[in-house]
C-alpha cells in the first residue's frame, strides 16, 4: 500500500478550509441579506394604514364576543363550558312571565382564551364571536365587559366595541334592556 504523499495531505487540508470558510460564508450571506431586507420593508401601519383602515379578518375568526341580551335565558350553560370560568352571570327572578331576568352578563377579557366553546352549548344562540380584536385599555378593569350594560348596538355588533364605550358602561348600574320590556330595536323600528 502507497502512503499519501506530504503534498496531497497539505492540498486536501487546504481544500477543507476552504469549503469551511466558503460554507460559513454563504450561510452569513443568508441571514445578512434577511436582516437587511428588514430595513427595506414597510412597517406594519404603512402596510396596513391601520386604524383608518382596519385589518381585513378571515371569515371564521374568532375575536371579542357578541352578546344578544333580548333572547338570552340565563341558563348559565356558556359558563359551565368555559375552561377558563371568565364569563360571569348575574340574574333574577324574572317578574313577567317565568325564567331569569339578565342583570349582567360579564366576560373577562385577560382571562379568555377565545376559543368559542360557550358559542356551541348555548340553546338559544344569544352568544357568538364577533370579529373585532382590539380592545386596548390603559387598566385591567377596562378588560371585564359587563355586556348587559353596554348599548344595545354595541352589544349586539351593529356598532363597534370599543374603550370608550366599555369605560362608559362602568358607570351604568341597571341593564340596557329587561325583559318584558320593548326592545330598542322594535323602538326603532317603530319610528320609522
Amino acid at each position: 500500500m502507497s502512503e499519501p504523499s506530504p503534498t496531497t495531505g497539505f492540498l486536501d487540508w487546504c481544500r477543507n478550509i476552504w469549503l469551511a470558510v466558503k460554507t460559513v460564508a454563504d450561510a452569513l450571506s443568508v441571514t445578512l441579506g434577511l436582516m437587511l431586507g428588514t430595513y427595506r420593508r414597510k412597517t406594519y401601519t404603512e402596510a396596513f394604514e391601520y386604524p383608518e383602515r382596519p385589518v381585513e379578518v378571515k371569515p371564521r375568526y374568532r375575536g371579542f364576543h357578541r352578546f344578544d341580551l333580548t333572547t338570552c335565558i340565563g341558563c348559565d350553560k356558556c359558563a359551565a363550558a368555559c375552561p377558563v370560568d371568565c364569563i360571569y352571570i348575574d340574574k333574577e327572578k324574572s317578574p313577567v312571565g317565568k325564567g331569569f331576568r339578565v342583570t349582567g352578563f360579564s366576560i373577562d377579557y385577560t382571562k379568555c382564551m377565545f376559543c368559542a366553546l360557550c358559542v356551541e352549548p348555548c340553546p338559544v344562540e344569544c352568544i357568538f364571536m364577533g370579529s373585532n380584536f382590539d380592545l386596548s385599555c390603559y387598566t385591567r378593569d377596562g378588560c371585564i365587559v359587563d355586556f348587559a350594560k353596554l348599548p344595545v348596538t354595541v352589544a349586539w355588533g351593529q356598532a363597534s366595541l370599543n374603550p370608550t364605550v366599555v369605560a362608559a358602561s362602568k358607570a351604568i348600574t341597571e341593564p340596557v334592556w329587561v325583559k318584558g320590556e320593548e326592545t330598542p330595536v322594535d323602538r326603532l323600528l317603530a319610528v320609522r
